[in-house]
């Protein structure tokens, strides 16, 4: 049975609205879920560590005395390294190598302090701190991302903070060894068996036993987001993110097959996920669209991905390449592969996007794992004005000013009269003290 996935062509007079339908998704949360997770918060802000211990007896049916008998130590995480199997390890260890190597990198790049005197003398610059403890959300249960591990603790890592908390729901207890793993790979510093908004409160608030963070980062579900939501300003989060993306701008000249996994690829996250296509060429959509036909009945999860695409995918037929790319910068996708024999050609036109994958060989997946920049990218078009967790996500700026003498003669006067036309005295004559031939009055 043929998949029924949008067919659109930019010069037909209803694309827009179609398009709009397209990218229509709503980030509102269900008022329910919104008051419970408010409760929760409520709870473990009070009652701590109890709070924490009967929730996640409840959710996630997992028997223990206190929470510090939820903790799991670094020999057990080193003994889950041990215990996967050769292949398991080499991956795992490759790709930590892989991602703690370009973080390094982005280090080197934006993440020093600096500093410069201007010729009177006057120091000015920035001093770049760690963060001292943050927190890293990794979803368990359903889904187990040994993945995520190394792209929220690795950059922490590398930034140099002081303590990674890892929190992680095992329902029933039931562990997934490559995500223990990968928190001994990272330098997880304590890990502890605890999801839900019961986790993230624990996080934001700290109790007897769980730390208070300064930061918490990491994907989770619907309770999840909605209590990240409601303590930013309490902790920094990284971001609220919303179903996987994936945008294919294709010339026609990758193997259509390639393509059409593409899409899946995001499409089997769940059924809001979204792939898109957008080529010039119609005879090669049609060839992606028989290949989505013949390769979706073998796919494990072929009604997550069915059910993704006819609901929120869509394959454009553009006018251009060029009018891809614009079509592109208008949805600012999350993951952006430029499917095309000169993908240099096109990038420079591309501004808004989470990750460019250039080339044919260039497979999304790839990003996901191990090629080395960070997979938690920004989601539903905030691609715009977000960019992915780095580095610098666990790290703040400093202002630092150093005025000389000389300088305050000069700065003074400036900051006199801005202060005095705001109405600051105090302000003005702050700055006016300093200076040799003050006379000691005031407007």
């Amino acid at each position: 049975m043929s998949v029924a996935i949008r067919h659109l062509d930019t010069t037909q007079a209803d694309f827009e609205a179609e398009f709009h339908r397209v990218l229509h998704w709503s980030a509102e949360t269900d008022d329910a879920i919104e008051q419970r997770v408010a409760e929760i918060l409520a709870d473990v802000r009070v009652r701590g560590d109890a709070a924490v211990l009967e929730y996640t007896q409840r959710f996630d049916h997992l028997q223990a005395t206190s929470v510090a008998a939820l903790e799991l130590t670094r020999d057990e995480l080193r003994a889950a390294l041990e215990a996967i199997t050769p292949a398991q390890r080499a991956a795992l260890e490759s790709a930590a190598a892989r991602v703690r190597s370009y973080h390094e990198r982005q280090l080197e790049a934006c993440g020093r302090s600096w500093s410069y005197r201007d010729d009177d003398g006057t120091l000015l610059g920035q001093k770049v701190t760690p963060l001292d403890r943050v927190g890293i959300y990794v979803p368990g249960g359903k889904a187990a991302y040994p993945s995520s591990v190394l792209m929220n603790a690795i950059p922490a890592q590398v930034a140099g903070v002081g303590e990674i908390v890892m929190v992680v729901p095992t329902p029933r207890g039931e562990r997934n060894p490559l995500v223990l793993a990968a928190a001994y790979v990272a330098g997880v510093h304590r890990a502890f068996t605890v999801g839900g908004a019961q986790a993230v409160a624990a996080l934001a608030y700290g109790t007897a036993t769980i730390p208070r963070v300064d930061k918490i980062t990491g994907p989770g579900n619907a309770y999840v987001a909605s209590a990240k939501r409601r303590v930013f300003g309490q902790v920094g989060i990284d971001m609220i993110a919303g179903p996987s993306e994936i945008l294919v701008l294709a010339d026609g000249s990758t193997p259509p097959d390639w393509v059409a996994m593409d899409l899946f690829s995001q499409a089997e996250h769940d059924e809001l996920a979204q792939s898109i296509l957008l080529s010039p060429d119609a005879a090669y959509i049609a060839k992606v669209q028989e290949a989505i036909d013949r390769l979706l009945p073998a796919m494990p999860r072929r009604d997550v991905i069915r059910a993704s695409l006819e609901g929120r995918g869509a394959l454009i037929l553009t006018r251009s390449m060029d009018e891809a790319c614009a079509i592109s910068n208008r949805i600012a996708p999350e993951h952006l592969e430029i499917s095309s024999s000169e993908p240099s050609r096109w990038e420079p036109l591309l501004k808004h996007a989470g990750a460019i994958f250039l080339g044919a060989f260039t497979s999304e997946s790839l990003g996901d794992y191990c090629a080395g920049p960070n997979h938690v990218l920004p989601t539903s078009g905030t691609a715009r004005f977000s960019s992915p967790l780095g580095v610098y996500d666990f790290q703040k700026r400093t202002s630092l000013i150093e005025v000389s003498e000389a300088g305050a003669q000069v700065l003074g006067p400036i900051a006199a009269e801005l202060a005095y036309g705001e109405g600051l005295q105090a302000h003005a004559r702050a700055a006016e003290l300093r200076l040799k031939n003050d006379n000691g009055g005031s407007r």
